[in-house]
């Protein structure tokens, strides 16, 4: 396992929050990082793509101890995805194995919520999300028969975000916090 792989894209990520705020740059340069990292698939532990027959899963690799981000793996068992929802900071998504469907809405209004766009992401792919891009969207394996793993990274601690998630019964937003699946984070010193 390739550790040090990953320890170089968390210096990567220190290094460009601390030097700016900037989203347009925390983007692009994030994203040119991400890619770097997810063009290799020998660093992350079997744990952490581990996939579950309920639910999707979310494990926590590293939580910047200032909060300025987070890097989160995700791993979806043939059939699984999230519900409509949104994030309220900038985000990266890159598919590491398999590949997601990614269905994007406008803003919660009144009634009924409709896709506006939808993209499947290949392996090797990154997707972005914020408030000021397009924030509200759904996220499912794209990949029938395999389990399928992304990396995230957030502008913040998102398992501890008060967000949203919509409410398809009710025709509105309901409040979440999302936690993680494991109860600390891969990475949780440097």
């Amino acid at each position: 396992m390739n550790t040090p792989r990953f320890l170089h894209f968390l210096d990567t990520m220190d290094a460009l929050v601390t030097r700016t705020p900037d989203e347009p740059t925390l983007l692009n340069e994030g994203e040119s990082a991400l890619k770097s990292l997810i063009d290799h698939d020998d660093w992350l532990p079997p744990e952490y793509a581990e996939p579950d027959a309920e639910r999707y899963q979310s494990y926590a690799l590293y939580i910047d101890p200032k909060a300025r981000y987070s890097v989160i793996s995700f791993v979806w068992a043939p059939g699984q995805g999230t519900p409509v929802h949104n994030h309220t900071v900038w985000g990266l998504v890159g598919v590491l194995r398999g590949a997601e469907l990614c269905e994007e809405f406008p803003g919660p209004g009144i009634g009924l919520m409709k896709s506006t766009h939808e993209h499947t992401l290949a392996r090797g792919e990154v997707d972005r999300v914020s408030p000021t891009i397009g924030d509200w969207h759904k996220v499912s394996n794209a990949v029938a028969g395999e389990t399928s793993v992304s990396i995230h990274v957030y502008g913040a601690d998102i398992g501890r975000v008060h967000r949203h998630f919509w409410d398809a019964a009710k025709h509105m937003p309901h409040p979440m916090v999302s936690g993680y699946s494991n109860s600390t984070p891969w990475i949780s010193a440097r």
